[in-house]
């Protein structure tokens, strides 16, 4: 795959996107919510939490990820619907977050990335602080919570 090359969509793993967000966005928050996708595989989950963000803040651009939590190969772009997405992978992303950019940078949503391997449990907790705008905790210390299934 050539850098420049779309990365095809995959069918959903469900039909339902886990996703928590804070019912009052506000860019004061620390985090917007949480996202738990099924997998690391970024082709597979990306179409659906897009999907899911469409029209609440403006149309998805460009994703930023940690290159270390989401399986090879990275994209440049994915496919979600009739457009592609751009992706951005960093190193210096922190861990457990995936960054969200609208309208060519004029909004974004920060989301907790929950490992799909989490338990339910944990993970209900872990989404839940993260769409609190008073829970002013960031990415590592949300994940020190998270209890792994299996």
């Amino acid at each position: 795959m050539t850098p420049t090359s779309v990365a095809p969509a995959a069918p959903p793993l469900d039909d339902a996107v886990r996703l928590r967000l804070d019912p009052h966005p506000s860019r004061t928050t620390v985090l917007d919510g949480a996202w738990w996708p099924r997998s690391t595989d970024v082709v597979a989950e990306l179409p659906s939490l897009v999907e899911a963000l469409a029209g609440l803040r403006g149309e998805t651009t460009h994703v930023l990820l940690n290159t270390a939590e989401w399986d090879l190969p990275h994209p440049r772009r994915a496919a979600v619907g009739h457009r592609a997405v751009r992706l951005g992978w960093f190193t210096s992303q922190p861990a457990g977050l995936v960054t969200i950019i609208c309208e060519y940078g004029h909004d974004r949503f920060d989301l907790l990335v929950v490992p799909p391997d989490a338990s339910r449990a944990s993970a209900d907790i872990a989404s839940t602080a993260a769409a609190d705008a008073t829970d002013k905790r960031h990415t590592p210390e949300l994940l020190t919570g998270i209890e792994h299934s299996g």
